[in-house]
């Protein structure tokens, strides 16, 4: 599970007594989080933008209900579930960039760029573009599941809880989002030829 900085405790109490200016701190930690999720789950820029803005106030009104923890998957929840809302509502979800990769461990994590070449930042976008395919090929509900567990890190029991389903289904979904994902990128990357895959070599 992906591990990142949390909530000052202090900065949480001050919310949660009121204080505005303690509040909008915390959105400025973690408003682009925020905002990655509900794109990753929704798929649209402008909707995702408008889904991630009323997460945060639906969170500064329900400030009281945190019970401790973290207070990044507590806010990140709030966020799924109002997604997820959303997602079934709509029932379909347009093309969405997702910086993610699968592994040998039958998950996807986001890519991360450090000192790359210019060929390789090509290949990396490329990638990007062919996961983002094969994550929105999926159905609406087997994309949420693999978004929320290999993305976010959430446990099945919030996942559970987050798109409304029992805990077989949920392990189930996300089993076939994985099979099919893997299928998906074994395909394209036999499609794209071996002058299009990284090398290792100079």
């Amino acid at each position: 599970m992906p591990v990142y900085a949390d909530a000052d405790p202090a900065l949480i109490a001050a919310a949660r007594r009121g204080d505005l200016n303690a509040y909008n701190v915390l959105v400025l930690q973690f408003q682009d989080a925020v905002y990655s999720l509900a794109y990753r789950l929704i798929g649209d820029r402008d909707t995702a933008a408008d889904a991630a803005q009323e997460a945060l106030i639906t969170a500064w009104r329900r400030l009281d209900s945190y019970r401790g923890g973290s207070f990044r998957a507590w806010l990140l929840r709030i966020t799924a579930n109002h997604c997820y809302d959303e997602f079934r509502r709509r029932k379909r979800a347009p093309s969405v960039s997702l910086e993610a990769v699968t592994g040998d461990d039958d998950s996807f994590l986001p890519i991360a760029a450090h000192d790359e070449t210019p060929e390789q930042a090509v290949q990396r976008a490329e990638l990007q573009r062919a996961i983002q395919n094969c994550l929105m090929a999926l159905p609406a509900d087997q994309r949420a599941v693999a978004v929320l567990s290999d993305v976010e890190g959430f446990d099945y029991q919030a996942i559970a809880e987050q798109v409304g389903a029992a805990l077989g289904t949920v392990k189930s979904r996300l089993s076939r989002a994985r099979a099919a994902l893997r299928d998906c990128l074994r395909d394209v990357l036999e499609l794209s030829g071996p002058s299009e895959r990284p090398t290792g070599r100079d």
